[in-house]
């Protein structure tokens, strides 16, 4: 039973991830060239489109049973996303302007939250980097009474923060450098693959900075036994 348990939770895993990237990447793609290809207008056949990671975002909700920390920060930027949507004109560009705006309050969240108690990006590693059992958050939760690892969360979420403003300042400059059918793509792409390259980078650093402690607390174990 315990070979299956770990296979089943991967198969999940694999489930979620494809429904992500059909639901955030190939849907709204497909849903925007087949509408413009049909005669609607590029601002509706944006927004039309903007609905397929809103479904992504409540079939997870509906999924798991729960609203975390994850969860809620997801509602708070579809909101604001829909907020920015109808104010102003109504114009394609300056939606693909606006989207990108909302990509930049993530960046800026990010940063706010050095100054908090605990970094936003405390959260996102206790949401994925456990399995959502109280023994493993309870085991999280404790882990911030280390030097080491409080450092680790505030260069993450500093590093996340910065990565995404200049994401954001990107998309706003691509946004008016290409065609409206020419960014639909990209911005798709781009947003997810700067995501990618920052969670393998965060990937990386953690492991790196748990061997790091392992050595040095290996050394002041020797160091006191010597």
């Amino acid at each position: 039973m315990s070979d299956q348990t770990p296979a089943r939770r991967s198969g999940v895993s694999a489930l979620g991830w494809v429904l992500t990237i059909v639901c955030n990447i190939v849907a709204p793609i497909l849903t925007y060239n087949q509408l413009t290809g049909h005669g609607c207008n590029d601002f509706t056949a944006l927004l039309v489109s903007a609905g397929w990671p809103v479904l992504d975002l409540l079939i997870n909700i509906a999924w798991k049973r729960r609203l975390d920390e994850f969860a809620v920060i997801s509602l708070i930027f579809v909101a604001l996303t829909m907020a920015v949507t109808l104010v102003g004109p109504h114009s394609a560009r300056l939606l693909l302007v606006k989207d990108s705006l909302v990509t930049g309050l993530f960046g800026v969240l990010c940063l706010i939250t050095l100054a908090a108690p605990r970094p936003l990006m405390f959260y996102f590693g206790r949401k994925f980097a456990t399995d959502g059992s109280a023994e493993a958050l309870e085991r999280w939760n404790g882990l911030w009474v280390h030097e080491s690892f409080r450092t680790v969360q505030r260069n993450l979420t500093l590093v996340w923060g910065v990565a995404y403003l200049a994401e954001a300042a990107l998309r706003v400059g691509l946004s008016y450098a290409l065609s409206t059918g020419g960014m639909v793509t990209l911005n798709s792409v781009l947003s997810y693959g700067v995501t990618a390259v920052l969670i393998g980078w965060t990937i990386t650093y953690a492991k790196r900075a748990r061997a790091r402690g392992a050595a040095a607390q290996e050394a002041a174990t020797a160091a006191v036994a010597g």
